[in-house]
């Protein structure tokens, strides 16, 4: 079967169901004007494949070796020409593969992993100039002699803008700010609170477009407290997701429907999100084992005041005496989901007591099972199991390329068996039988509360023009003219 494809690859032709033959296009140059090969790809994905191939900061795997798992080498054909070789069939080698930047062989092989990571080349419109210390500033410039992209996609050939600037802004009204007095021209992550007001601003352009970053609150399943399916699923039922969805999201989102986005292209038909019922929610729980001597009641709803004492006696407790209370570990941006389903639980007296953490500080400790909850989303952007199933359901190991953002510490024997089986099943439907079977008995176990698909809102002034916003959150400055600011004096 021969596809044509948009960017660095001409064309593309399974040659059987384990061999993938990819013919690249000619003339595309790295920015420093040398021209890409397939010794390029061939060296880029060795290095992704290959134990220790990366020695900076140390040497290991590349962690995208997991987007790749059933591949097991590639060879040059031509010069323009190469084949990839996989241990199994595997469908979603398309979507997989498009993760994947070529690296210049040549250039990394001069200056080393750290040498590229200080200063990066590669084929596309725009080339780098120069990045701050810390990352919260980068400088690039017009790649003149860019290939031009897709053919099939106009316009063809160097970018509009003749320089861009990418700035950290980690605070939202910070980012809206710089948006309104014209510091920046894009920003992404607009507090939902503000989508309405700012979109009336004649001179800003809001756009939104479907998100691709399920939301999910995981329980430690190996902690005391949630080792009881029963008591995970008592939880899903006690949180009531259209709420959220409508407070906290501005009602751009959608509730998930179990363990994968209700837009993934094997997403279960038949699994319904868990519906709100704190009174199902509090008999599973006392059939659990778990009571209150006093009464259930919202926080925020209470007409007379209440002590310490009084929130005390409303906590449910086990036959030992223990109080239903638990860490709550999440990320800034999403304080607000935390505090909200913090107060839904603690109508059916549940205590949450929320901490904001750095991704690359509190993730590991889950993944090792060290903490109790972790609030976050997770990419979804190749609408297809692999890459995101895999990650979330299969049991972590140190030394596994699966798993790698299961901070549940989930492992069942029959998914991770169905999710292995899923990935190098060539008929689409028998994929979505194992699929289904899997979705199911994680649904069932519910080793997280699913919670929504959030949409990705952006904004820019109305001088910038062909942009809008990507689903999986990339931004594609090809084709982005800015027109000139207009003389007030």
């Amino acid at each position: 079967m021969d596809m044509k494809l948009s960017e660095l690859a001409e064309e593309v032709e399974w040659i059987d169901e384990r061999t993938l033959g990819i013919k690249l296009r000619e003339g595309v140059l790295f920015h420093d004007g040398v021209e890409m090969t397939a010794e390029d790809v061939v060296y880029t994905f060795e290095r992704i494949i290959q134990e220790n191939a990366i020695e900076f900061p140390q040497p290991h795997t590349s962690p995208r070796r997991s987007l790749i798992t059933p591949l097991e080498s590639v060879e040059q054909v031509g010069l323009y020409e190469v084949r990839f070789y996989f241990s199994d069939p595997w469908p979603p080698a398309m979507q997989l593969l498009v993760h994947q930047q070529i690296l210049p062989k040549h250039y990394l092989e001069q200056v080393g992993t750290e040498g590229f990571r200080d200063h990066p080349i590669g084929t596309g419109p725009f080339q780098f100039v120069s990045a701050d210390p810390d990352l919260t500033e980068v400088q690039m410039e017009k790649f003149e002699a860019y290939y031009g992209g897709a053919p099939q996609l106009a316009p063809v050939g160097p970018a509009c803008a003749d320089r861009i600037v990418f700035r950290a802004i980690p605070d939202p009204g910070t980012r809206v700010a710089a948006l309104l007095v014209n510091e920046v021209d894009i920003i992404q992550g607009v507090p939902l609170d503000i989508v309405e007001g700012l979109s009336a601003n004649p001179n800003i352009n809001v756009q939104n477009a479907p998100g691709t970053q399920p939301i999910l609150m995981e329980l430690n399943t190996t902690q005391p407290l949630f080792q009881d399916a029963h008591v995970r699923r008592a939880l899903n039922l006690a949180i009531n997701k259209e709420k959220i969805i409508e407070d906290v999201f501005g009602s751009r989102a959608l509730p998930l429907p179990g363990p994968i986005s209700p837009l993934n292209s094997f997403v279960h038909e038949g699994l319904e999100p868990y519906p709100h019922d704190v009174e199902l929610a509090r008999s599973m729980l006392g059939e659990a084992g778990w009571s209150a001597s006093g009464q259930f009641f919202h926080e925020a709803e209470a007409s007379f005041p209440v002590d310490d004492a009084m929130f005390e006696a409303g906590l449910l407790k086990d036959g030992q005496g223990r109080t239903f209370r638990f860490n709550l570990d999440t990320l800034a941006k999403w304080f607000p989901l935390a505090v909200e389903i913090s107060r839904q639980l603690r109508s059916i007296g549940i205590a949450v007591d929320i901490h904001i953490w750095e991704p690359e500080a509190i993730r590991p400790e889950h993944l090792l099972g060290k903490r109790d909850a972790y609030l976050d989303d997770w990419g979804d952007s190749t609408f297809d199991p692999v890459g995101y199933f895999d990650a979330k359901w299969y049991v972590y190991t140190e030394e596994g390329v699966y798993g790698q953002a299961n901070f549940s510490s989930f492992n069942d024997f029959r998914v991770n068996q169905l999710i292995a089986a899923g990935e190098v099943t060539a008929d689409g439907e028998s994929r979505q039988v194992i699929y289904n079977e899997a979705q199911e008995i994680v649904f069932e176990e519910a080793p997280a509360i699913f919670l929504v698909l959030p949409e990705i809102v952006e904004a820019a002034s109305i001088r910038v023009k062909n942009w809008a916003p990507s689903s999986d959150g990339r931004i594609n400055l090809h084709d982005v003219c800015i027109e000139p600011m207009e003389d007030t004096n």
